[in-house]
């Protein structure tokens, strides 16, 4: 199992955060450089999307995470004994969470860091002045506030109507393609158990 769980974190790894930084846009410099006033305000802007740092940093490492953490669902119920399996989910999930703890604040002080370099020659680009403290005044309004408090429960509430609906389809395309790999890796995949569900932080 030590086997496939670092062969699942290879690939979760190289097909997670690795194609994330290879599919970000690039910033491109503006022309000329912006007046004094226009720094002001792309700076104000890139101060308050700092919470959404937060958001960016929890999904590049939770997306990669949670392919591993089914893939090690799936090896559990097969490849584990009966009687050593919860105390190794419990290992696993220890382990899991220690990682995202660690890597989320990680991610996050680098991406608060980097932000002003890689969004204000963006936004210097993009929007005028005016646009510019149009958007500001928008963000600060209570009708924004209440709306991005509102986004994280819409988005959710999405997710799981949407893994109601395709989940199943996924799952079975999910085992066929985790049987090939296990032939690939010369392991004989034992017949499919019902998936368990990702351990939860």
């Amino acid at each position: 199992m030590k086997i496939l769980a670092t062969a699942a974190l290879a690939v979760c790894v190289n097909t997670g955060f690795a194609q994330a930084a290879t599919t970000a846009p690039a910033a491109t410099p503006a022309a000329t450089a912006p007046s004094a006033a226009k720094k002001e305000l792309i700076a104000k802007l890139i101060q308050l999307q700092q919470p959404g740092v937060e958001n960016i940093a929890r999904m590049l490492i939770q997306q990669p995470v949670g392919q591993l953490m089914q893939g090690a669902g799936q090896a559990l119920q097969t490849q584990v004994p009966a009687e050593k399996r919860e105390a190794t989910a419990k290992s696993i999930e220890a382990e899991v969470r220690k990682f995202v703890d660690e890597a989320v604040p990680m991610v996050k002080d680098k991406g608060a860091k980097m932000s002003a370099s890689v969004w204000a020659p963006m936004l210097d680009e993009k929007f005028s002045d005016e646009e510019l403290k149009q958007i500001i005044v928008w963000l600060e309004s209570p009708a924004s506030k209440k709306y991005q408090q509102l986004g994280a429960e819409m988005q959710n509430a999405l997710g799981q109507k949407l893994m109601a609906e395709v989940g199943p389809s996924l799952d079975t395309k999910f085992k066929t393609l985790q049987q090939s790999i296990a032939k690939q890796l010369g392991v004989t995949p034992k017949p499919a158990a019902p998936a368990s569900s990702p351990a939860k932080k």
